[in-house]
């Protein structure tokens, strides 16, 4: 009997050593795929339990998805190794509208005579830029208005040339933007109004950081004359304007662990509120799968984070304060 405990324990430690050996190999590799590297021994020690943590939590859920309980997986990405509540001052930078109701720019046709396609994707129709990560940087303020402008340029000039979220962060500070500590999507759009235009990424590029504004109007590869606001919470308008429009920034709610760690399929999470935004995309497309209605979103988190940078939000259910508030800018002729 005492030979057979003594066996049982061997193969429980053979099978806890191995298990942590899987892990470590896991854990080395995660480093290596997102050039991670820790200031000393104990800072690592930190950053892999908060990895632990959020990995045995991405497991639980998915597991649950399996069994029909979520319509999304979660995964491991670069933000694995923080908590939610390191993430969220971290990344999330849009800076809450104060439009009263009667500022509404925009408005859709009645019901009766609103009529769109069932399914829209405008990557597919080359009006979206490639994905992009900003960073340990609350800029995506300044990434979703780019992306917004990106395809209304393409629509007038039949290119579609990456426009400088750089510009933005660096040179819209004066009319309250706040760099990477946030900013409004609507002073983004008024920078580029009266500055009479944005340099293109390539002239102006990303940088991760806030720097001194150096706009040239050599590098200028967009303008706009105006902007228009949807009326909030009119997920019909929503689909309206980009059926009919294009790419739209909206702000949405950012806030949860389960988005943070957002892998595919259509993102449904009732503990994400409706009554804030804090975070600023930019709404591609829509459609539906499987019965379920959703938003095809562009993040600016890098391809490593959900469907190669991209996202399906439950749609017609105001998911994450979607539609919550919603611009697009205009262009009506170049500025002299």
């Amino acid at each position: 009997m005492l030979v057979v405990r003594f066996v049982l324990v061997l193969l429980c430690v053979a099978l806890v050593c191995s298990e942590i050996s899987r892990l470590t190999d896991q854990w080395m590799a995660w480093k290596s795929q997102h050039n991670k590297s820790y200031r000393n021994t104990r800072e690592e020690r930190h950053r892999r339990a908060v990895w632990e943590q959020n990995l045995l939590e991405i497991l639980k859920h998915n597991e649950e998805t399996a069994v029909g309980l979520h319509t999304f997986t979660l995964g491991l990405n670069q933000l694995s190794d923080m908590t939610a509540d390191e993430v969220n001052p971290l990344m999330n930078g849009l800076l809450e509208e104060d439009f009263p109701d009667i500022n509404v720019t925009f408005s859709p046709p009645s019901h009766d005579h609103l009529t769109v396609p069932s399914r829209v994707n405008w990557t597919e129709r080359g009006m979206v830029s490639p994905v992009q990560n900003q960073g340990p940087c609350g800029s995506c303020w300044a990434f979703s208005a780019v992306g917004a402008l990106e395809g209304q340029m393409k629509r007038r000039t039949g290119a579609l040339v990456p426009l400088s979220p750089q510009n933005l962060l660096d040179c819209s500070v004066s009319l309250g933007n706040r760099g990477c500590k946030g900013g409004y999507l609507s002073r983004a759009f008024l920078y580029i109004i009266q500055n009479k235009g944005i340099d293109s990424n390539t002239f102006y590029p990303y940088e991760h950081k806030e720097g001194v504004c150096r706009y040239s109007v050599t590098g200028r590869a967009g303008y706009c004359s105006g902007f228009r606001i949807l009326p909030p919470h009119n997920e019909g308008a929503l689909q309206y304007a980009v059926a009919n429009i294009g790419p739209v920034s909206v702000g949405i709610n950012a806030r949860p662990a389960s988005f943070h760690r957002y892998r595919g399929g259509i993102y449904s999470d009732p503990k994400c509120s409706s009554g804030l935004v804090n975070h600023a995309v930019l709404v591609v497309g829509y459609g539906s799968e499987n019965g379920q209605d959703y938003w095809l979103v562009k993040n600016s988190w890098g391809t490593a984070w959900g469907e190669k940078g991209f996202i399906r939000m439950a749609r017609n259910k105001n998911m994450c304060g979607i539609s919550r508030f919603a611009i697009y800018p205009t262009i009506s002729s170049e500025p002299i």
